[in-house]
């Protein structure tokens, strides 16, 4: 099984970096877990926001394969409890499907990888840089693991 963390924004700062290394050394080997960065579309005063997403978008829907279940993060999805991160981890690791966490840029995810998802996750109703989303679900990934394999973390 691989999961991919799929995210717009490249040359995070060193925090980031840091803090995203600190989880992912602690996953389970088998997910064989990547990180897949999608240069921000440039913004410019005159260019609509909407090609600018639907382009960001068609880069993210390209790292997928057919297989792979994609997970949107967006504000308007599912509040998971870490319990039911952990059961639907568990879900689909029993089918063996590939994951990708997508992680859109300052505007959003596209329309098209929001349909594509078909699972929406709300990390919370708050607003958080994306740079500390992708060290948020790294570690909610591997405190969902330890919750499953009965590692004390959890609490």
């Amino acid at each position: 099984m691989h999961i991919r963390m799929i995210a717009i924004g490249t040359r995070m700062p060193a925090w980031v970096e840091a803090g995203m290394q600190e989880y992912v050394k602690r996953l389970p080997r088998e997910w064989r877990f990547q990180l897949r960065e999608i240069p921000l579309q440039r913004r410019q005063k005159h260019a609509a926001p909407d090609r600018l997403i639907a382009a960001e978008g068609e880069k993210m829907l390209a790292c997928l394969s057919p297989q792979t279940q994609p997970v949107a993060l967006d504000s308007r999805g599912e509040p998971w409890s870490t319990e039911e991160l952990a059961g639907r981890l568990e879900g689909w690791l029993q089918k063996g499907h590939d994951l990708a966490f997508l992680i859109g840029g300052p505007e959003g995810l596209a329309p098209a990888c929001l349909a594509r998802a078909g699972v929406q996750w709300s990390l919370s109703r708050l607003t958080f840089p994306h740079p500390l989303v992708r060290i948020l679900v790294v570690e909610q990934l591997y405190r969902a693991w330890s919750l499953l394999q009965g590692h004390p973390y959890h609490r």
